[in-house]
């Protein structure tokens, strides 16, 4: 933060002692280091405050690893083997399941029925 070198400090000692004399200069050290102390534990303590409630709220996490699993889940749905064999779903379900010819129209009917409406 603060880049002061040895000789910023030294220079700085040797002006409080001509300043303030050889009396006042070591209460005065330690009440500037009392100080910089406190404030460096208040810096501390509010950065650790705001890590942990970052944590606490990290919402990233949840949705990565659901997002994941999705992806996994799509992946293994791809990679299903089809069914190549002549015969149809409906053929291979149970009794009472719809198959897919049944529920589409036929496209033959639908041509006959326009050239009904438009004569």
């Amino acid at each position: 933060m603060f880049d002061v070198g040895f000789t910023e400090v030294f220079l700085l000692a040797l002006i409080g002692l001509l300043v303030l004399g050889p009396e006042r200069l070591p209460g005065v050290a330690r009440t500037l280091g009392g100080f910089v102390r406190k404030a460096r534990m208040s810096w501390i303590s509010l950065r650790n405050t705001i890590e942990s409630e970052l944590e606490e709220a990290d919402l990233s996490k949840p949705i990565k690893k659901t997002s994941e699993e999705l992806k996994k889940i799509g992946k293994e749905l791809t990679e299903t083997p089809v069914l190549k064999s002549g015969k149809h779903k409906s053929d291979t379900a149970g009794p009472g399941s719809i198959s897919a010819e049944t529920s589409k129209p036929d496209p033959r009917q639908e041509s006959d029925s326009g050239k009904s409406e438009n004569v």
